[in-house]
């Protein structure tokens, strides 16, 4: 307001104008996550290659990891026992628990006795901790075999898991702790996505 009240008296009273432009406060813009209908998800799903690449898409997607998270998980972060998926490697060093599906879990099960990772949950094949390059080429390549012509990658799987939340009910700010999120406003944005799938809104093309 500040800025704009001097260029505007510059111009007005003083016939001059100034290049100030430089000092109006930048505006935050704000694009719509892409994502995935649930029947896509199940494709990319059904569609994985083996065993370990069925879990780390379970993983992306049944809990809403960003890929380094994954990448960071260690065999000791999955709590069976309270069916739980511990978060120690989030953005901004802040731990947080996601739940872990029962499904999953057999998963898991099934891939530890076959691949018997040591230390990371997904490692690559002389250990150590998977490549990002890895997971990104496991999501891309389960998406083409699913016939989905759309580039997939790891964040459309995360924003698939915080839609398809809402869309079932989940409280935003429910979805804003399992993201990982500093601001609900943040998480909000899923909303404007959301509240269209969710009410059916129709347009108004269709009324004519």
């Amino acid at each position: 307001m500040i800025v704009a009240s001097i260029e505007k008296f510059y111009n007005s009273v003083l016939n001059r104008s100034l290049e100030i432009k430089h000092l109006y406060p930048s505006q935050n813009k704000y694009t719509l996550p892409k994502y995935l209908p649930v029947a896509e998800v199940r494709k990319i799903v059904s569609s994985a290659s083996n065993l370990k690449h069925a879990c780390i898409i379970k993983l992306l997607y049944g809990c809403g990891l960003r890929l380094n998270e994954l990448l960071h998980l260690k065999l000791s972060d999955i709590d069976s026992e309270r069916m739980l998926v511990n978060i120690r490697n989030s953005k901004g060093n802040k731990e947080r628990v996601v739940m872990l599906s029962p499904t999953l879990l057999v998963d898991l099960n099934n891939y530890f006795k076959k691949y018997q990772p040591k230390k990371y949950l997904f490692e690559g094949q002389s250990g150590g901790m998977y490549s990002e390059k890895s997971v990104q080429t496991v999501v891309k390549n389960a998406a083409l075999k699913a016939g989905i012509s759309e580039q997939v990658t790891p964040n459309i799987l995360r924003h698939s898991f915080a839609i398809h939340l809402l869309e079932n009910g989940t409280d935003i700010r429910y979805i804003q702790q399992l993201l990982g999120h500093t601001s609900i406003k943040t998480t909000e944005i899923y909303s404007h996505v959301s509240n269209v799938a969710q009410y059916k809104i129709k347009s108004p093309l269709d009324y004519l």
